[in-house]
């Protein structure tokens, strides 16, 4: 089975889609297979599909839900010879709840799910960030970052259960956008990084990481008054709209630009954020 959550919603067994287009039974298909190979409680799928006010029927309507996707799940299955398996195998009752597996015989042994791939890459990409293997942290985050191909679960309702997995889904992607950007201003691909830069931190225009990374970016490139104007702006949005002033790790970056002759090096004790890093010339 292959499973894509970062972007649209893709489930796929033997080439054939087994995600349907009603948005109810999508979203209990989404949630089992971002959990898939683990049990789902029943509870939780109804606070997904009902929040905390579920319909006596529930229980009933999530049967009728599931048989409708052991439909999809039959089809697919019966495009292989051979196939042993029948959907209720695919998607199994438990007690209290459902799981679906992703497992199978021959060909279809392992399958993929591109959320599991992305954090497998991630994590091996901030393990080699953190043993000071910047190119090898710069290539393996690449790599995570590239199976995205739009917001996580787009065409999918989300409910509370979907949502909270969906942040936490950005939130690594940004994590790893952050440590990859990071690795490169350390290989010295500051001029490479500045239009990614640029549609970053207007995309994101309180991010404090991203703004740094821009400001150190603009002044290795000899483009000091626009790494001080950035942080300016970057100030007045904080100060308008949540009341802050920028981080004193920030504030240090500002004022070792200031410093700074014009297209020097950063010097050290001028961090970013406690990761980025600030002696890299």
């Amino acid at each position: 089975m292959d499973i894509e959550v970062l972007g649209a919603l893709s489930v796929r067994k033997n080439g054939l889609s087994i995600a349907p287009t009603a948005p109810k039974p999508r979203q209990v298909l989404a949630l089992l297979a971002l959990h898939s190979d683990q049990v789902v409680p029943l509870a939780t799928l109804a606070e997904e599909l009902w929040d905390d006010a579920p319909p006596r029927s529930a229980r009933t309507t999530v049967q009728t839900y599931v048989m409708q996707l052991r439909e999809l799940i039959g089809e697919a299955l019966a495009r292989r010879d051979g196939e042993r398996r029948t959907a209720k195998d695919v998607l199994v009752t438990l007690p209290g709840g459902y799981r679906l597996e992703t497992g199978g015989d021959g060909e279809d042994a392992e399958g993929t799910a591109d959320f599991r791939e992305f954090e497998r890459r991630a994590t091996a990409g901030h393990r080699a960030m953190d043993a000071g293997d910047h190119t090898g942290a710069a290539r393996l985050l690449r790599e995570a970052l590239a199976l995205w191909t739009g917001s996580a679960l787009t065409g999918v309702h989300q409910g509370t259960r979907l949502r909270t997995e969906a942040e936490r889904l950005e939130e690594a992607r940004l994590a790893a956008l952050d440590r990859r950007i990071e690795a490169d201003l350390r290989l010295g691909r500051h001029r490479e990084l500045l239009s990614e830069l640029t549609v970053l931190v207007s995309r994101h225009p309180m991010h404090e990481a991203l703004h740094g990374q821009f400001m150190l970016a603009l002044h290795r490139s000899g483009r000091r008054s626009e790494a001080l104007d950035a942080y300016q702006r970057l100030r007045a949005t904080l100060v308008a709209q949540a009341g802050l002033e920028p981080s004193a790790a920030l504030g240090r970056l500002q004022m070792a630009i200031l410093a700074a002759r014009p297209g020097s090096p950063v010097p050290d004790g001028a961090p970013v954020t406690e990761r980025l890093v600030a002696r890299a010339s």
